[in-house]
């Protein structure tokens, strides 16, 4: 729990942040560092380079490779979860699915969720997970890995906290961030997908990410 408490406390501040502007630009979350480059006359200028999703291959709902080709050029929407989880999962693709039926006809845009859970959420539970939920086709995409693979991405690239706990009473604790990702493969924006108000600003960040040039 410490290791969940000290992860929402760096990004709290800049999720509230973004949540009180009006932007005409999505900040780039994440680690940075910086770099020298000189041009052919001479010049020095610092180029900032951000965090980036890595390349990854999971299986999805339908036991099909998933890697990052299958998210090339669009943005989309990724979270963590697991089928059999009766708290936070259910209002968090609760509000997911709005967003989905708002945007299912826009080719620019997908959604990817993680299952945490390797011991039970076979492809083909995500399946009829996905079925239940009202989910058919590519667009939402359901990912299968095993535990070393889902949950390196989850904290150190998507940036968010996920474990198995035997003291809780479904045996995996995580945070329900949806995480939205730009055309280049890095973090605008991570929202609490249980608080409606986070929600309405994902839902408001959505366009203007969309027409970012």
């Amino acid at each position: 729990m410490k290791f969940l408490q000290a992860t929402f406390g760096i990004f709290i501040s800049l999720i509230f942040f973004t949540a009180c502007k009006q932007q005409t630009r999505l900040p780039i979350l994440g680690p940075r560092e910086t770099r020298q480059v000189k041009a052919p006359d001479g010049t020095v200028s610092v180029d900032t380079i951000y965090k980036t999703i890595p390349s990854f291959s999971f299986l999805n709902q339908d036991s099909l490779p998933l890697t990052n080709d299958t998210f090339k050029d669009k943005v989309y929407i990724a979270d963590f979860f697991f089928t059999s989880c009766s708290t936070i999962c259910p209002v968090m693709h609760r509000n997911m699915k709005k967003i989905f039926d708002d945007y299912k006809n826009n080719p620019d845009i997908m959604f990817l969720s993680h299952t945490i859970d390797f011991k039970y959420d076979t492809p083909s539970k995500l399946k009829t997970y996905a079925k239940k939920l009202g989910v058919d086709g590519p667009k939402w995409q359901f990912a299968y890995g095993d535990k070393a693979a889902v949950y390196t991405i989850a904290e150190k690239d998507y940036l968010v906290a996920v474990m198995e706990d035997s003291s809780s009473p479904e045996n995996y604790v995580h945070q329900g961030w949806l995480v939205l990702i730009d055309k280049h493969r890095r973090i605008r924006g991570s929202y609490d997908g249980t608080d409606d108000k986070q929600v309405a600003q994902l839902i408001q960040d959505i366009p203007v990410l969309l027409a970012e040039k």
